[in-house]
């Protein structure tokens, strides 16, 4: 043939039978279903013992073997030297299966097949009876995706099917299929794959493939695939094609988009220590390597809850997405910046993730994110002030400590290290070191009167402080109804002042406060007084502009409304409208 034939190839042609991994290395029995060993028991327990029911449903999130499972499960039924837990993969009928076309066992789509129209023709199908095996079995993926009359017309044939008809629902989603469906199968919920079980197997497949592997690269791969075994195998083919000799921890990073592990260390490092400049310039290092801010975001927030993790006392083993190497790193972190930190951090970056999704300006607001990170408070710090306000320890501060140092370490203290918590200030002259709040003095016990009420609230609500006290303070009337008892009402705009009163802590404070003063235990009744109808006429009163139930919800999720009420455990309780001035505009 001459050279200038047009007909003449260019190239040899690629295979034409060459399938992926995750179909070549699909399981074929129960024992090679990784992470599902619970379901592969009770399958084969089922087969073994004659117990095999007419309807199924494996549920979980993809790639976890729902469909593997179920293929498996229908080869044991129908296999040549079966039934058996382990089919023989060696018959006709179970290479068949295996590969999707034995006319006996029959996959369908619930996406494409979600109609009544199609769901009638499978009850016409049902009573005609295998061709070759012993029993039609049914296998229908996303099953989720019929839909409401196609579920009615399946019911009563899912309910009592012919002897030799059996049925394999697999699902992502059981919360939308009817509780009618659900009442008529087995169900089996496959759990996400572990990491490590994950890696094992990729390993496995890079020898069968014979192609090296570094060992953290098949890890980074095991914790992108987020407990889906398709989607490591799925990241393990694109490698493949890109590495084709050996596959290295930097050709995973550049192919995914990730930054590398001492790149995602330096950049935890720098916001823990409260320095902004730092985060920005290791953020602008790994935008020169390739990486895409939404997935530094996404593995940044990863690395947040390994370091929550190891705030609230969990070991190494629990860290899902920080590499061994930077485990330690993620401990001393997590001890450092301290569970609320933590927290908001992760509030951050998720709700940024979010804004990400809508907008075309990311570098900015992963940016943005980051620095307000790094400008974080130490909210640990913020909280324990907030409780000794509440328990009326006055409104000193805990002491601050340098940026970066522990919160187990006490400043100015050689080698950096003492009890947890904060030091108050030491009592005595000199050094400017301040003051402890001096205890009252004592005083004779008076019994409780009419006459002096209002006189021994005031006492009792001096010796208070915080919140507490300011709240008590917002009284109109005191008076004693009774012996030992008093009556405390509020003014009626100040009904969170009695909510605050009346909490158990506050209450037993004032209760203490007062046993002082009288030498006897007396009961606090807590009143708001009602508007005069004078008052509740005034343009623009509350009473006059009704306002809801679900306006009040409202305004309770407002953001600084939910922060306030976290911070001093309150409620939103009375919402008032601002009424619009007629004359102006």
């Amino acid at each position: 043939m001459p050279d200038d034939d047009p007909r003449a190839p260019e190239s040899p042609s690629p295979p034409r039978d060459y399938l992926v991994v995750a179909r070549r290395y699909r399981p074929q029995v129960f024992d090679e279903l990784i992470g599902q060993e619970h379901i592969a028991q009770a399958l084969s327990g089922a087969i073994t013992t004659n117990r095999v029911g007419h309807a199924y449903l494996f549920t979980g999130a993809r790639g976890v073997g729902k469909t593997s499972a179920a293929r498996i499960f229908a080869k044991a039924l129908n296999c040549a030297q079966g039934p058996a837990p382990v089919p023989c993969n060696q018959c006709e009928i179970c290479q068949s299966i295996a590969s999707g076309d034995d006319v006996d066992v029959l996959e369908i789509d619930g996406a494409s097949n979600r109609g009544i129209d199609e769901i009638r023709q499978l009850r016409q199908n049902v009573n005609v009876r295998p061709s070759r095996a012993r029993m039609k079995i049914y296998i229908i993926d996303e099953v989720h995706m019929l839909t409401r009359e196609a579920f009615n017309a399946l019911l009563k044939t899912l309910e009592e099917p012919p002897g030799h008809v059996k049925f394999i629902f697999c699902t992502t989603d059981p919360n939308k299929i009817p509780i009618t469906i659900l009442s008529r199968c087995q169900r089996f919920d496959f759990a996400g794959i572990q990491a490590s079980s994950i890696a094992r197997r990729l390993a496995q497949i890079v020898e069968a493939e014979h192609v090296e592997a570094e060992p953290e690269a098949l890890d980074m791969l095991a914790r992108r695939a987020t407990g889906s075994m398709r989607d490591g195998q799925s990241l393990l083919e694109q490698l493949l094609a890109f590495a084709p000799e050996r596959i290295t921890l930097a050709e995973v990073h550049g192919m995914l988009g990730t930054a590398a592990d001492a790149r995602l260390d330096e950049l935890a490092a720098c916001l823990a220590a409260h320095d902004a400049a730092g985060a920005l310039a290791g953020f602008e290092a790994a935008l020169g390597q390739g990486v895409e801010p939404g997935l530094l975001l996404e593995q940044l927030l990863g690395y947040f809850r390994d370091c929550l993790a190891a705030a609230v006392g969990c070991g190494p083993e629990t860290f899902v997405y920080v590499s061994p190497a930077s485990a330690a790193q993620a401990g001393e972190i997590g001890e450092q910046l301290g569970v609320q930190t933590i927290l908001a951090a992760m509030q951050i970056l998720d709700q940024t993730l979010s804004r990400l999704r809508q907008s075309t300006q990311g570098r900015i607001l992963a940016e943005l994110a980051l620095v307000r990170i790094a400008r974080l408070d130490e909210l640990d710090d913020l909280a324990s002030l907030v409780a000794q306000l509440r328990d009326g320890g006055g409104p000193e501060a805990p002491a601050a400590r340098p940026v970066g140092q522990p919160k187990g370490s006490v400043p100015g203290r050689s080698g950096g290290h003492g009890p947890t918590g904060s030091r108050r200030p030491s009592g005595g002259s000199g050094g400017g070191g301040g003051h402890r709040a001096q205890s009252p003095p004592a005083v004779a016990a008076r019994p409780l009167t009419a006459a002096n009420a209002a006189e021994i609230w005031g006492e009792a609500v001096g010796r208070c402080s915080g919140l507490v006290a300011d709240s008590a303070r917002q009284v109109e009337r005191v008076a004693s109804s009774a012996p030992n008892r008093l009556v405390v009402v509020f003014k009626p705009e100040y009904t969170l002042a009695k909510s605050v009163c009346e909490r158990p802590e506050n209450a037993n404070r004032l209760r203490g406060a007062l046993a002082e003063l009288t030498g006897g235990n007396i009961e606090i009744e807590f009143h708001v007084a009602e508007k005069s109808v004078a008052e509740a006429k005034k343009p623009g009163s509350p009473s006059q502009i009704p306002v809801s139930r679900q306006r009040v919800a409202e305004i309770g999720e407002h953001p600084l409304v939910h922060r306030a009420a976290e911070l001093f455990g309150a409620e939103a309780t009375q919402v008032t409208e601002p009424t619009k001035d007629k004359g102006r505009r």
